[in-house]
């Protein structure tokens, strides 16, 4: 009996021991996917190529006229060309998939301007336990990692349509910054005076979409049809997506989006996955 109890305690503080050693794990800062993500974010960094000119009106002079308005009206002419750019999403719901809860999260966001590279961190709780994503686009290779209680991988997508997807991505945000839409690789077509279609070509691959302005030049919508979305059962099928901003404010002579969402346009009615309601954006940021 008195060995019976002895071993019941050992495992009363076995068990305890291991839930102070997950909690534990839990709170401190430090992950293997923030770690993931720092390494990725260095590497893109190296290569970044600090400019030393600013904007000017024959920078321009050959875009069509709704994207040179959009110069214009956000304040760009005159400001110095970004190498990189980081965006921070600090108040996003998003939904990873229609049969989990919508989740409150934060995002971290690096994009390169010499070619389509870029880096962004999720971090949030699932269920009270930590969930941290890592969406990824460099040398051509596009991924998104999903991992929770920092060490269990819920899914990690790679593939030739992670690869497009990734580069639609860089397209679709271009024009938050502008130093990456006078680049090579994109290329412009004027439809009218609010549409223009955009096309980007890089690492043997190439996507385009359409930019929709409003009447005062602002950037409304980024849509195309050229990212492929995965259903819960894992069945890829090519689906129109829309990159939707607005609330411009001005932050350091610039003009900027403060919400932010983006939408699959599903047959059975729009699923807006992310929508972010505090979207700040910052040029040449080392760290």
């Amino acid at each position: 009996m008195k060995k019976g109890r002895q071993i019941m305690y050992w495992i009363i503080g076995i068990f305890i021991f291991l839930i102070l050693g997950i909690l534990i794990w839990f709170s401190i800062p430090y992950s293997p996917m923030k770690a993931e993500f720092a390494q990725l974010h260095n590497q893109q960094n190296s290569k970044m190529q600090i400019q030393n000119q600013v904007f000017k009106q024959e920078d321009i002079a050959d875009l069509p006229m709704p994207v040179q308005r959009y110069f214009e009206v956000c304040g760009f002419i005159g400001q110095p060309k970004m190498s990189n750019m980081k965006i921070s999403h600090n108040d996003v719901d998003f939904i990873l998939s229609s049969s989990m809860p919508k989740l409150k999260i934060k995002c971290t966001q690096f994009n390169s301007a010499e070619k389509p590279e870029r880096v962004a961190l999720i971090d949030t709780h699932l269920y009270g336990i930590p969930f941290e994503g890592i969406d990824a686009y460099q040398a051509g290779v596009g991924s998104m990692k999903g991992v929770i209680a920092k060490g269990v991988t819920l899914f990690n997508q790679t593939g030739a349509a992670m690869n497009k997807s990734s580069l639609v991505n860089c397209l679709a945000e271009s024009l938050f910054m502008p130093n990456f839409v006078l680049q090579d690789f994109v290329s412009w077509e004027s439809i009218d005076e609010n549409h223009v279609k955009g096309t980007i070509a890089y690492y043997g691959l190439y996507a385009s979409g359409i930019f929709t302005f409003d009447k005062n030049g602002f950037l409304e919508t980024f849509t195309t049809d050229d990212r492929l979305y995965v259903d819960t059962n894992g069945n890829v099928k090519q689906v129109k997506w829309s990159a939707i901003c607005g609330d411009y404010r001005e932050v350091n002579g610039i003009k900027q989006p403060k919400s932010l969402q983006a939408v699959w346009h599903l047959v059975e009615g729009d699923l807006v996955y992310f929508d972010g309601h505090d979207t700040f954006i910052q040029y040449n940021v080392a760290e």
